[in-house]
């Protein structure tokens, strides 16, 4: 017996709408093989709603946001506001205060390495071989959301960075009951030889951890955390960390898996969950059909995962797998032989009917070679 979700979509800036697309493209052949029905509401924000309303988030769709099961975002920014520091309204504004609307407070990011894709990496094959984390990024306090001043004169700015031992302890218990149902490590990041909100953290972490006595806690500055990432992650299992450093730590962390475009992000908390893919609007790749829609298409996974379909997210991963696994990627990956964002979202799908095997006949894939003798 299927079952009826309704997702708001945000398809957003730049590549959003492409990569939105393929991953909605998924979504619809998941419900035509397991008989189910998702029904698609569509919303503005970022760049695209300020040139529409003058807002970057709309009320109008603050409200189709609340009013559907989930959310599924493409991507945000905009090069002229980019290019404008004193810009007073910012498409990124309109994310911030989504996420505020609907207590959004954890970002969690998995980051997976596939053997396919090793020979492409900077780093070594042993360094990536067996990765597997995943990121739990404080998402609605910190930093970003701290009181911002700029004095008269225009050489004297101050960003303050706040936060309260309710928001750590929200999403500390969301990562330790994460890590129990992996492989039961959770290493807090932080910069408490130096940060005030540091120490809480650790401190508030550190009494949280004798609820969970069968996970091994470890405690890591983030300067370190960013070294280690790179020369062994698959020592990781839950990365727990607050906001700016979450969002520094999983964009680099992308490069383990060979791209920012490979990789899907949950935001949860006490409203409708949103899901996106972790990159930005890419703008100059807009319209050419070439982004990497597996972020996206991998977010519409963890999106079904949290709407209790986890046999279908789990077809979609192995979909995503087999497709990168046969050589089918895109140009973020392999900037010689690189196939379609279309083409990627068509093999997907074919997978899911099974249909994969059959179809697939590499000579008659459209693909683009380099044109350099």
């Amino acid at each position: 017996m299927g079952v009826k979700k309704n997702i708001a979509i945000i398809l957003g800036d730049g590549v959003g709408p492409e990569v939105t697309s393929q991953a909605m493209r998924v979504l619809d052949t998941i419900a035509q093989y397991y008989h189910h029905e998702f029904a698609y509401t569509f919303a503005l924000m970022g760049a695209c709603a300020i040139d529409k309303t003058g807002d970057p988030l709309p009320q109008e769709t603050i409200d189709i946001c609340k009013s559907n099961d989930a959310i599924l975002f493409g991507a945000i920014g905009d090069p002229k506001y980019d290019m404008d520091p004193l810009a007073k309204i910012r498409p990124e504004q309109g994310l911030l205060r989504l996420r505020k609307e609907l207590g959004l407070y954890a970002n969690i990011r998995p980051v997976m390495t596939y053997p396919s894709l090793q020979h492409l990496s900077t780093l070594k094959g042993d360094v990536l071989e067996g990765v597997d984390l995943v990121i739990y990024r404080e998402l609605t306090g910190g930093i970003y959301f701290g009181k911002k001043t700029l004095n008269e004169t225009g050489n004297i700015a101050s960003d303050e960075c706040i936060y309260e031992s309710n928001e750590i302890e929200r999403i500390a218990h969301l990562a330790y009951k994460h890590a129990q149902q992996r492989r039961k490590k959770l290493t807090l990041v932080d910069k408490s030889n130096v940060l005030e909100t540091s120490r809480l953290w650790r401190k508030i972490v550190s009494d949280i951890s004798t609820q969970y006595p069968e996970v091994e806690t470890d405690f890591l500055y983030v300067d370190n955390a960013a070294i280690q990432i790179i020369t062994n992650p698959k020592q990781f299992d839950v990365l727990l960390t607050e906001n700016m450093f979450g969002d520094i730590l999983s964009a680099e962390a992308s490069v383990l898996a060979g791209s920012l475009g490979m990789l899907p992000s949950a935001a949860i908390g006490t409203g409708p969950a949103l899901f996106e893919p972790i990159h930005g609007s890419y703008p100059k790749a807009a319209g050419k059909d070439i982004a990497n829609p597996v972020g996206s298409i991998l977010s519409a996974a963890m999106m079904l995962e949290y709407l209790g379909l986890e046999k279908e997210a789990k077809k979609i991963r192995e979909a995503v797998s087999w497709t990168i696994q046969t050589g089918f990627v895109t140009k973020d990956i392999d900037p010689i032989n690189f196939y379609f964002t279309s083409t990627i979202g068509e093999m997907v799908c074919d997978y899911i009917l099974n249909r994969a095997n059959e179809t697939v006949h590499t000579e008659n894939i459209q693909i683009r070679k380099s044109t350099i003798i």
